[in-house]
């Protein structure tokens, strides 16, 4: 799927879908309670209400920049703790090479955060090193995110997950660490939104008179507009996230703001009472 912003492109490459597999995230969104939500049907869940959702990365390719931001997955990882994420053997670069974008011609990997399911194909594995999967490109990453996840990544799950997808970036020189309001070409800006993570950043995308917005794992789905307290078991801190999208949600339901999701597809906010709903526009 692609979207434009102005002269901004925006590419979806699926790296995994999913339907109704996705309770551990949101453990209130039962199907009875997203089936009150006709809105998100059919494009976000099924008649039963069973959520739809997907792990990507989006391309965005300005005049001056081909970014991929967030790397989903990846290849050949292990200690994660969903057990389908290990020993992953799928076709994800050769997807994104033909959708022409070869991992040689992006320059700039913007991760929104440095969670399992956005960090993985940061690294591919080389004669049993963990390498750049794309050679010619910086990696940014909020310099709040990394210094955290530097001191935090205790647990084996974590650790696995900077030792083979984060900390390989750093050592070979490029990563490149930005404060979470960074602006990081003339089409795009972070915006601070923390509580899924405690660095977790947004993008804001804008090029002539047009917006975009992708917002990461701020929702992991669009019922959580509706629920603005349904965090995620995933959230760091889960009255941070919910006050987080009650802020970035009221900011852009008003505006002709073309909205991406970390794990939905494309649509608008919208005002619905004291909370949101959302558009799709598939």
């Amino acid at each position: 799927m692609q979207w434009k912003v102005g002269q901004v492109k925006i590419t979806k490459v699926v790296e995994l879908e999913t339907v109704g597999s996705t309770r551990f995230i949101l453990p209130l969104a039962d199907n009875a309670e997203i089936q009150k939500l006709p809105w998100l049907i059919p494009h976000f869940a099924t008649d039963e209400g069973r959520l739809k959702m997907s792990i990507h990365s989006l391309v965005v390719e300005t005049p001056s920049r081909r970014i991929v931001v967030d790397t989903g997955l990846g290849n050949d990882k292990q200690g994660r703790n969903v057990p389908t994420w290990n020993s992953r053997t799928t076709p994800f670069l050769e997807t994104m090479a033909a959708a022409g974008f070869a991992p040689d011609s992006i320059d700039t990997v913007l991760c929104t955060h440095l969670h399992v399911d956005h960090v993985g194909w940061n690294t591919k594995l080389v004669d049993g090193r963990w390498v750049p999967t794309f050679a010619n490109a910086r990696y940014v990453f909020g310099r709040t995110e990394y210094e955290h996840w530097l001191e935090h990544s205790t647990e084996p799950d974590k650790r696995a997950v900077f030792e083979d997808s984060v900390k390989p970036i750093v050592d070979a020189g490029k990563a490149d660490l930005i404060p979470d309001d960074h602006q990081l070409c003339e089409e795009i800006s972070m915006i601070p939104t923390p509580g899924h993570s405690p660095g977790h950043m947004s993008i804001l995308i804008r090029s002539d008179g047009e917006q975009g917005l992708l917002t990461g794992d701020v929702a992991h789905h669009p019922c959580q507009m509706a629920h603005l307290d349904w965090s995620s078991t995933a959230d760091s801190d889960q009255a941070q996230s919910a006050e987080t999208r009650r802020q970035l949600f009221g900011r852009f339901a008003d505006t002709p703001t073309l909205v991406i999701g970390g794990h939905f597809s494309a649509g608008h906010i919208k005002r619905d009472g004291d909370a949101f709903r959302f558009v799709a526009l598939g």
